[in-house]
């Protein structure tokens, strides 16, 4: 998957593994996810999917910490989590929202099999064992996965995980941590400008 990285998101890595600070930081995340994907989604079917994205994104942190707990680097958990909400929509055919076409599904699975395996996450039960909360319905749109459009895909990017830095520059893996980061520099903080624009950037 081609994922953006900067500094906030080492911010948020930092803030998401501290106690008391974590639990801010995901209500900040998960508010900042549902403006972000709520934007790639038909206008007059944002407000329908709003609860559903806040509760299930609220759950994919709890995935993001234990990736990072079981040694995958920033981008490899985020990228995770990523594919999670990628296979809920997947499933609701939602694909106006994917960030990846359908048809490399199971090769982004397949990179993390054994992760994903471990804790009963598959395309069809995305959270597995992550599903911690209820997580309220929203109305599906399956007649688009007879023929999707992804306008917000970027395909070609299943074998790894490609994060594009500040510079923009790709890198596969992401970039190397940064030493001494400030945990107030994370997205979610200050993550809608003056005009009210979400940036996708930090998700």
């Amino acid at each position: 998957m081609k994922l953006k990285q900067n500094i906030r998101h080492f911010a948020a890595k930092k803030a998401l593994t501290m106690p008391v600070v974590g639990d801010i930081a995901t209500e900040k995340l998960v508010d900042l996810h549902v403006r972000v994907f709520g934007e790639k989604a038909d206008a007059d079917r944002r407000e329908e999917r709003e609860a559903h994205m806040e509760a299930f994104f609220d759950c994919t942190f709890d995935t993001y910490v234990r990736a990072l707990e079981a040694g995958f680097t920033e981008a490899e958990a985020r990228e995770i989590t990523h594919i999670q909400a990628n296979f809920d929509f997947y499933n609701h055919g939602w694909t106006e929202m994917m960030e990846f076409p359908a048809d490399e599904l199971e090769e982004h699975y397949e990179r993390y099999e054994s992760f994903f395996e471990r804790y009963d996450i598959d395309i069809a039960n995305p959270l597995g064992d992550f599903r911690t909360r209820e997580i309220p319905t929203a109305p599906s749109t399956p007649e688009r996965l007879d023929d999707p459009e992804h306008p917000h895909a970027a395909g070609g990017f299943a074998d790894d995980v490609y994060v594009e830095g500040e510079d923009g520059e790709l890198r596969v893996g992401g970039r190397e941590e940064p030493q001494d980061v400030d945990v107030d520099a994370a997205p979610g903080l200050q993550d809608v400008d003056a005009e009210g624009d979400v940036d996708e950037s930090e998700a």
